[in-house]
C-alpha cells in the first residue's frame, strides 16, 4: 500500500511528543503503531476484546494466529502467565529484549482469549524503550504484532508503518529505525524442555548457554505462536533463495563481500552487510526487502546466508517470504 504525495496518512509524532496521545487512544480501545527494538508494532490493549479485534481487522490477520502480550515488568508478566524456575531464569537474563516466552496462562490472566487464539498458553515479552514506558503508564499488557498488513514484510520504521496503513490508523509513533530489525525469538517453556517456535533477534545459542540445555526445533503442527505460518513476511515480488547467479530482470539481495554471477546486471542491488555481519544483516533485512520490492523487478534473488546465530532467523524469514502464498481479491498477499 504505497501512498502518493497528497494522500492522507496517520498522525506521526516522535517518542518525545507521543506519550499522552498514545495513552489516550489505547485507553479508548484504539490502535497505535509504536516502535520496539525488534520491529514496529500495531498496539492495542490486550485485555479488551474489541481492541484486539481491531488489530486483526486492520492487519487482515487470521484469528487463529495468536498475539504476544507485551508487558513492562516481570510482576506484570507473572499476572499474565505462570512462570517455572527456568522461565524466570530466562526472563531475568534477557528481558527487556527480543525474547518471547510461551507459558501456561495464569489462572486470572487479564489477556483476552482473542489475543491467545483460545489457547491455554500465552506468549509474553518485555520490550525496551518507548514501548515499555507506554505499557507501564497504561498499566495493562499490549498486544502489538508487526505494524504491517498480514503476511507482508514487517515494518522497521515509522515510514514503513505509514506505507502499510495510511490514515486507517490514528497515530504512528516515530522512534527511528528498529535496532534489531527482526521479530523476537519465541521459545515455549514446557515440562519436557525448551522448544524453539520462531527464531528471531536473540540467537538460539545465547538462550542455550543460559538455560544449560538445547532448544528443540519444532516445525509444522498447530499454530502456537506468531510467525509460524508457512507464508509470511512476503513482498509483492517473488523471492528466490540461495542464488548463485542473477537472472535477467532480477533484483539482488546480497550478503558479504563476494557476489553472485551476473550481479552487475541486476535491476537493483542492496547488500545486507558488505562485511558479512549477521547482526547488521538482520537489522537491514525488512527495510531492504521493502526497497527492492518498490522496484520494477518481478523477482528478488537472495544470495546464500549462513544458517548460524542470527542467520537462522534471517533464513527463516526469507524462507517464509519465498513460500507460495494464497492471494486475496485484488492480488494482495494474505
Amino acid at each position: 500500500m504505497r501512498h502518493r504525495t497528497g494522500e492522507k496518512v496517520a498522525a506521526i509524532l516522535n517518542t518525545g511528543e507521543a506519550m499522552d496521545r498514545a495513552l489516550g487512544l489505547l485507553a479508548a480501545g484504539d490502535v497505535v503503531a509504536i516502535p520496539t527494538e525488534t520491529v514496529y508494532g500495531l498496539a492495542a490493549d490486550a485485555t479488551r476484546g474489541e481492541a484486539v479485534a481491531l488489530i486483526y481487522e486492520k492487519k487482515g490477520r487470521p484469528r487463529f494466529n495468536p498475539l504476544i502480550a507485551h508487558v513492562s515488568s516481570l510482576d506484570m508478566a507473572r499476572g499474565v502467565a505462570d512462570f517455572s524456575p527456568l522461565a524466570e531464569k530466562l526472563a531475568a537474563a534477557f528481558w527487556p529484549g527480543p525474547l518471547t516466552l510461551v507459558l501456561p496462562l495464569a489462572q486470572k490472566s487479564p489477556v483476552h482469549p482473542l489475543a491467545t487464539a483460545g489457547l491455554d498458553t500465552v506468549a509474553v515479552r518485555i520490550p525496551s524503550g518507548f514501548a515499555r514506558d507506554l505499557i507501564a503508564r497504561l498499566g495493562r499488557p499490549l498486544a502489538a504484532p508487526s505494524a504491517n498488513r498480514s503476511g507482508r514484510v514487517s515494518a522497521t520504521s515509522a515510514a514503513a508503518a505509514v506505507e502499510e496503513f495510511g490514515d486507517t490508523i490514528p497515530l504512528v509513533v516515530d522512534g527511528g529505525p528498529a535496532t534489531v530489525g527482526v521479530e523476537s525469538t519465541i521459545v515455549k517453556v514446557a515440562d519436557d524442555g525448551l522448544i524453539l517456535l520462531r527464531p528471531g533477534g536473540l540467537a538460539a545459542a545465547d538462550i542455550e548457554a543460559v538455560a544449560g540445555r538445547k532448544l528443540r526445533r519444532e516445525t509444522g503442527g498447530a499454530i502456537q505462536a506468531p510467525g509460524m505460518l508457512a507464508s509470511h513476511y512476503a513482498p509483492a515480488s517473488g523471492v528466490r533463495l540461495n542464488a548463485r547467479e542473477v537472472r535477467p530482470g532480477e533484483s539482488l539481495l546480497a550478503f558479504g563481500p563476494m557476489r553472485a554471477a551476473g550481479a552487475a546486471a541486476a535491476a537493483r542491488m542492496l547488500n545486507l552487510s558488505g562485511r558479512g555481519d549477521l547482526r547488521e544483516a538482520a537489522a537491514n533485512l525488512f527495510s531492504y526487502l521493502r526497497r527492492l520490492d518498490a522496484g520494477e523487478a518481478a523477482t528478488i534473488a537472495v544470495e546464500p546466508i549462513p544458517d548460524e546465530g542470527l542467520g537462522e532467523a534471517i533464513n527463516d524469514r526469507l524462507a517464509r517470504a519465498a513460500a507460495p502464498r494464497p492471494r486475496l481479491e485484488g492480488g494482495v498477499p494474505e
